[in-house]
Order: structure tokens, then sequence, then C-alpha cells
């Protein structure tokens, strides 16, 4: 039962939704990282739900860093960051100990656990979980942005409503991240947001489609075989609740184009070897090329919606009708954003330290 993810750079997870806290442990950081807790602080907020698209339940997320960190700099040693859950109530989930809710871990959950799981509120499969990964990938984004590397994540869909494509990373990348709700397009984030507003009255959810670029990579990040960009990407990606899909540069959208389209035709340009396109998404066998990595991941709805849904009882081993009352997310993909730009971060930070080794992400001495 493994709860850590990473080679040279490990996150480990721990705690449960409704329990008194959560949190990350980091270990294989460099010393001598800076750690701005303002930061880490506003990331957070990024993750928190506000106004009628998001959950009532409302946490501070109130983070404390119990080791790892001394004067203000990382020590080398493991990093541990904790989380109280403050608002949590667990009455509604008495009512469905026993009937699985649909799209949720709980059916699995009793089978690997055998029942001495913490089910309320998801227990360890909540998205609550979410919240010290972001905290955990501050540290990491503010690593990788002394070193030129920028990471940003759009909402390119949600409820049938399409925001525009990335176009001037360096504008748009730090526009994304001093935004609440991430869309580059304001006209298309209003529409997005009545569309959650409306599902939301009816009971249901909705999902979409989030875009992220990272920009700054060097040439050479990546193995060519199990250890790829894509792959690692990939595997720590759909460990974030509600991703069902992954998809690097053209990907699916191109997949009955010929050659002669998909292929990025190399170029120089400032004496810089870049390709002409980047329907690769950043990535040739496995390894950057120096273009920007681009994916985009599919956000299934939320699971807890208000309508009636057929399930089963564990106990009485009978078909019955469930509807889900409590404090829900009538759509997650605003909020997940910063979790996929967190994940991302990790993930790249663990690749480049073992490329050029654990000092590469350590600030100047003091």
């Amino acid at each position: 039962m493994k709860n850590s993810f990473g080679q040279n750079l490990t996150l480990t997870l721990f705690g449960e939704s409704h329990g008194r806290l959560i949190g990350a442990v980091l270990d294989g950081l460099a010393p001598g990282i800076r750690v701005d807790e303002d930061f880490i602080a506003a990331q957070l907020e990024l993750r928190r739900p506000f106004g009628r698209i998001g959950t009532q339940r409302r946490e501070s997320d109130h983070f404390s860093i119990v080791s790892g960190v001394y004067n203000g700099y990382t020590t080398g040693t493991p990093l541990c960051i904790t989380i109280p859950n403050e608002d949590a109530d667990s009455r509604d989930y008495e009512t469905i100990r026993h009937t699985p809710r649909p799209g949720h871990a709980d059916y699995v959950a009793e089978c690997k656990y055998h029942g001495f799981q913490d089910y309320r509120g998801g227990g360890h499969f909540s998205g609550r979980l979410t919240a010290p990964i972001v905290a955990a990938g501050a540290i990491a984004i503010s690593a990788l942005r002394a070193k030129g590397i920028m990471i940003g994540t759009h909402i390119l869909r949600c409820g049938g409503v399409s925001d525009r494509a990335f176009d001037d990373l360096d504008v748009d990348i730090p526009r994304l991240n001093a935004a609440q709700f991430a869309v580059l397009d304001g006209t298309a984030a209003d529409s997005m947001r009545h569309r959650i507003e409306q599902v939301a009255a009816e009971g249901d959810s909705v999902g979409g489609v989030l875009e992220t670029a990272v920009a700054g990579l060097p040439v050479g990040v990546g193995e060519p075989w199990f250890d790829t960009v894509e792959g690692l990407l990939s595997h720590a990606l759909f460990s974030i609740p509600a991703v069902k899909g992954v998809q690097f540069g053209a990907g699916f959208d191109m997949a009955d184009e010929c050659g002669s389209r998909f292929n990025d035709c190399f170029a120089a340009e400032d004496g810089h070897i870049i390709t002409k396109t980047n329907h690769n998404g950043g990535v040739n066998g496995g390894i950057s090329n120096g273009m920007p990595v681009l994916f985009r991941c599919m956000v299934k709805p939320t699971p807890s919606i208000r309508k009636p849904q057929q399930t089963l009882s564990f106990s009485a081993m009978e078909t019955t009708t469930l509807q889900i009352s409590g404090r829900h997310d009538p759509a997650i993909i605003h909020r997940a954003r910063v979790v996929v730009d967190s994940v991302t971060a990790l993930v790249l930070c663990d690749l480049l330290t073992g490329r050029y080794g654990t000092d590469y992400l350590r600030g100047g001495r003091r």
C-alpha cells in the first residue's frame, strides 16, 4: 500500500478528509531552496472553493511546516507540512456507509481495506488531500521559477464552453497564475461560471478539459523508455482525483492526420534550435526538446450530485436508490488547475534533479 511518488524527490501523502489533519512529506529537496510561506498560502487560496460554484465546506488551510525548513530555507532533510481539517461534518456519511456512491472510490476502498477504511468524506481518497499537494507543489514551483521554468494551466473547456488556446506564454502564464478562475478569455469565463451555476441549481455537475504549458524546460530532460517526461507526468496526473484522460501536444486531435502534417520540422531562431510547430508537445522520444511542454487533462464531472442514482447496499446486497446530501462542488475543474500545476512542478523537479543532481534546484548562499 503505497502513498509516495518520485525517485529523487519523493512526495508522501497522509491523512483523511474528516480526520484531524492531512499533510505531505517532501524528501530529497536540496538545502538552500527559499521557502515563501506567503506564496504557499496564495497557492492554497487558488484551490479553495468560492461563490456558488464551490462547496460550502470552507477550510482555512492554515498550514504548518514542522520540519525541513530553518530560517526560511530548506535544510535538505525531509520537509513535513500539515494542514488541519477544521470544517468537516461527518453526519451525512453515516446514512450512506453501506451504499457506495456512483463514480466514487467507496466500493473499491471497501474491497481493498476490508471495511477498516475511514469512509467519511471519501477518507484518504478525497480531493481534500490535494491541499498538501498544492502546499508542497508551491515550493517546487518557486524553485523552478528561479531556474526560469514557468508553469500555467487554464480551463480550456467546461460545460460545453471553450476558452481560447495559449498564445504568448510570457503573457498568458503569469496572467493565469494570478487568476482565481483560470480562463484566458473573459467572456468564456463568464459563460463557464454561468453554466456551472446552472447545473448546480439542477442538482447536477460538469467537468471539462484543462490545458497546461511549461515554458523554459531545458533540452534533454527525461529518459527514453519507462521514465519519459510523458510517462512520469501522466503517472502523477492520473493520481489527481477526477482526471480521466491525459493528452500531450496535438494528441488525439490529430490522430487521423498524416506524418507530413504531424511532424514538427526543425529550424534555427536567434541561435537556438526550435521546431516550427509543436504537435508533439515539447517531447521527442520521451525527452524534452526545448519547446514548451503542452498537455491536456480531462476532468470528469464531480460524482457527488443531488439527483437520485441507483446503487447497491453492501449489507443487504440489494439495489437501492441513493440521493446524496451534504456539501459538494458542482464543478472542481477550476480548483483542480492549481493541483495540476503543483503535480507538474513536483515531477519536473524530480526529473531535473535526476538529470543534473540534487543541488540543481539549490539557491545561492545567503
